[in-house]
């Protein structure tokens, strides 16, 4: 299975350019709420990167069948079945599923590291097993 891990879960300086990288590229803005990749906080206000589980719930409740694992292990929207429900985007458990209006399709991790290339710590990984 292909899939984004963080490797030092106490390194992440919230420096924010992982959620830049990867709204930039899929949306062409810097807009963390175009992110596949959340920077949240934990209690203590340390950065909690929430990445991508590649855990499937979203394609369980997808009632269109939009959402299938490939070959790879990385579960895709398939935009053309999509009907826009949000569904997915709610049993999101780390919320990351992103849905930027009633009209768009949401969007998820792909796995393609874009995020990873953009840390500077170093601690985000495309890693298949």
């Amino acid at each position: 299975m292909k899939k984004l891990v963080l490797t030092d879960k106490t390194a992440c300086k919230a420096c924010l350019a992982c959620v830049d990288a990867c709204s930039t590229a899929f949306y062409k803005e810097f807009d963390p709420d175009k992110s596949c990749i959340r920077i949240n906080a934990k209690e203590d206000g340390s950065p909690k990167p929430a990445l991508c589980l590649q855990c499937g719930k979203c394609a369980k409740v997808c009632e269109a069948g939009a959402i299938t694992q490939n070959a790879k292990g990385v579960y895709m929207i398939n935009k053309k079945k999509c009907t826009h429900c949000g569904k997915c985007v709610e049993v999101c458990p780390t919320g990351v599923m992103v849905k930027v209006s009633e009209e768009a399709a949401p969007s998820k991790c792909i796995a393609c590291g874009i995020c990873a290339k953009a840390c500077p710590m170093g601690i985000l990984e495309i890693k298949e097993s």
